[in-house]
């Protein structure tokens, strides 16, 4: 007997409903819906100087640093529910990599941790790996910014890093010196 899935409640209808800016910095973020088939209706501005379109695209430059939280509409056909998003706008608080060389040795288990400093407190970095091609065979880097595996074969390989804190982020390239 097949089982059907239970339909979203409006609590859980976005993956996620909370998300960290900076004041000034162009918003680059997508309100993704928990079931296919869903589609977002566009309304007022959810905080000073962002919005969304229908496409869950959410837009603008955050004018100024607050909470804010506001519903917006998850649609299937013509079936809406209000769901609540929050938006903490931080001010800008500059921040820089600290840590982006990694030595290690063939055969060996390397650890280590991008780090940065500066930032808003609270908030952690998300570090996406722009060019897998570039790591050497057996390492990894996570989006937590930890460079992990047991290297291969030896070689100096820079790998580019893309590091974002509340919408703020910089490319950087991150070196791994394998002997």
């Amino acid at each position: 007997m097949a089982r059907a899935t239970p339909a979203a409640t409006p609590y859980d209808a976005l993956v996620e409903d909370t998300f960290y800016l900076t004041v000034g910095i162009e918003v680059e973020q997508r309100l993704l819906p928990v079931e296919k088939g869903v589609s977002i209706r566009p309304g007022p501005l959810l905080a000073p100087g962002i919005g969304v379109d229908a496409s869950g695209r959410v837009y603008g430059r955050p004018e100024r640093a607050g909470t804010f939280s506001a519903p917006v509409q998850v649609c299937r056909g013509r079936t809406c529910s209000a769901q609540q998003v929050t938006f903490v706008v931080l001010r800008n608080v500059p921040w820089a990599p600290a840590v982006l060389t990694f030595p290690g040795r063939v055969g060996e288990r390397l650890y280590g941790s991008i780090t940065i400093r500066g930032g808003p407190a609270g908030v952690p970095p998300a570090f996406t790996v722009t060019d897998h091609d570039a790591l050497p065979e057996g390492v990894t880097i996570g989006p937590d910014g930890q460079v992990g595996g047991v290297p291969t074969t030896p070689g100096v390989s820079r790998v580019p890093v893309r590091i974002c804190l509340a919408g703020n982020c910089a490319g950087v390239v991150v070196t791994l010196i394998v002997i």
